[in-house]
């Protein structure tokens, strides 16, 4: 067996043969209704712009309520949370399918398009933030933690190439509807499954610590029964042992005592006098900036919660960039095939793209160890780039062929790449709110290349579009040859992984 095939093998022996299976028909479900949404309104209402607000609101819904999901995964566990969001997004895409079908108002299917897309249960971030926990606590290296990640995104990209060929293939043999009612049927059932499989345990935040967690523990002499039972000592001046006396207070004769230093309700006293300083030091530190609206809203749980590290925004910036291009590569093939007078390609070329990304990220776990996460970075947004010019002098639906199916070679490597440096960049307590983050970021840079550019296209051409791609990336490989993110450390007592700067590789 090939070192691929033996790591590939260890991230399924974290997680067992079941889950995989259940996250991936979990998130079938998100690419189905993205692309299904649309095709159903524009059938049912006749109006492709009634269409583009259904899946514009869709989009928007998500991306505004993705990082809450990975919030609240993080604070109580994934198992209630993807629960819940997975039946609320079933009752949501129920309820747009019934509206499209009885000829809703504009606004009511605005409205039923943002719901389901607020619901999604964001399966994908998750599932990474599972598999990422599942091999930090197993003590897995690197290797593992980056092939996991690679199988994650291979995943997605597969059921974002399949979801829109299901719904393309439901909308040929009968009606778009049935696609979206079979995906209300998947979140529900997968979406639980995913929810329940025991591998949610990891997720499970770890208890805060009570006041009890650091007191002192009690001894004989300062037991307080004995302390109450003050009868019990009929001459308490006599007593034979004054240092040991339990209550220094008690004492009618403080100052005779023989060892003043060592009477230990004296030394409690010293003790509670620190720790009441200690206290009020650190309330004043961690005390809200009343002027600071955040401080406002957050400073009750600041402790509780790590700040995230400023690095992470250059990331989430390169995957808003990458959706960018993503959304621009659409509108770009759309306006192509639509000019070649063959506009039933524009799926399979973009299909096409998304097999060669799939490829390319299952080939990721055979990049050598030594080569690190900052280089790859570099080379994936350089590639992405250079990748993308072809696309400006594409003129025959060959050539457009050829030249989407080699870009797609640095999609996945770029997407992995960046979300295993968001891992080592957060804190692990906040892993889940992260991914969310970083997804939500991707399909709000894609639908904003979608309106985009699909104006420029109509106005210039198909060219217009995909130099919007190039910048795109020339602008991902900016942010990559610039920004240092650095890996986050914590004491590795608290069980958090303790990593390396990862900005020198």
């Amino acid at each position: 067996m090939t070192t691929m095939g033996r790591t590939y093998r260890e991230v399924i022996g974290l997680t067992g043969p079941l889950l995989p299976v259940l996250s991936f028909l979990a998130r079938l479900p998100t690419a189905t209704v993205q692309f299904g949404s649309v095709l159903l309104v524009a059938r049912t209402s006749g109006s492709l712009t009634v269409a583009g607000l259904t899946g514009g609101a869709l989009a928007l819904g998500q991306v505004a309520c993705g990082p809450l999901v990975g919030r609240l995964a993080d604070r109580h566990g994934q198992r209630t949370v993807v629960l819940a969001f997975s039946f609320g997004n079933a009752l949501a895409i129920t309820a747009l399918v019934t509206g499209a079908l009885t000829g809703a108002s504009t606004l009511a299917l605005a409205l039923l398009g943002a719901a389901t897309g607020a619901t999604v249960p964001l399966i994908g971030p998750l599932g990474r933030a599972r598999l990422v926990a599942l091999a930090r606590r197993a003590h897995a290296p690197e290797t593992t933690v980056s092939t996991a990640l690679s199988f994650e995104s291979t995943l997605d990209e597969i059921s974002f190439v399949l979801g829109p060929a299901l719904v393309g293939l439901a909308a040929v043999l009968a009606h778009p509807a049935h696609a979206l009612a079979g995906a209300a049927l998947l979140v529900a059932a997968c979406g639980s499954g995913f929810a329940l499989h025991p591998t949610a345990a990891t997720t499970r935040p770890a208890k805060a610590p009570t006041a009890h967690t650091n007191r002192p523990e009690r001894t004989a002499c300062s037991d307080r029964t004995a302390r109450d039972d003050r009868a019990a000592c009929p001459d308490r001046a006599a007593c034979p042992d004054r240092a040991a006396c339990p209550d220094r207070a008690a004492c009618p004769d403080r100052a005779a005592c023989p060892d003043r230093a060592a009477c230990p309700e004296r030394t409690a006293r010293a003790d509670r006098a620190d720790r009441t300083a200690l206290a009020a030091r650190t309330d004043r530190a961690d005390r809200p900036d009343p002027t600071d609206p955040t401080d406002r809203a957050h400073g009750a749980d600041r402790a509780a919660r790590p700040l995230m590290p400023r690095s992470v925004h250059a990331l989430r910036a390169a995957l808003a960039l990458q959706g960018a291009m993503f959304g621009a590569c659409q509108a770009g093939i759309t306006a192509l095939t639509e000019r070649l007078g063959q506009a039933d390609q524009a799926g399979l070329v973009y299909a096409a793209m998304g097999v060669m990304s799939a490829v390319a990220g299952l080939s990721m776990a055979a990049v050598p160890a030594r080569v690190g996460l900052g280089r790859r970075w570099r080379a994936a947004t350089a590639a992405a780039f250079a990748l993308s010019l072809p696309l400006l002098w594409a003129d025959s639906l060959g050539a457009l062929y050829a030249a989407v199916t080699v870009l797609g070679v640095a999609y996945a490597p770029h997407l992995i790449t960046v979300f295993g440096l968001t891992e080592r960049a957060v804190p692990s307590t906040r892993l889940a709110e992260a991914m969310a983050f970083a997804t939500s970021a991707l399909v709000g840079g894609q639908a904003l290349a979608v309106a985009g550019t699909g104006r420029l296209a109509e106005a210039y051409g198909p060219a217009a579009a995909f130099g919007t791609a190039s910048l795109a990336a020339a602008l991902a490989c900016a942010i990559a040859l610039t920004a240092q993110p650095t890996s986050y450390a914590q004491n590795p007592a608290t069980g958090d992984h303790a990593r390396v700067p990862t900005h020198r590789t």
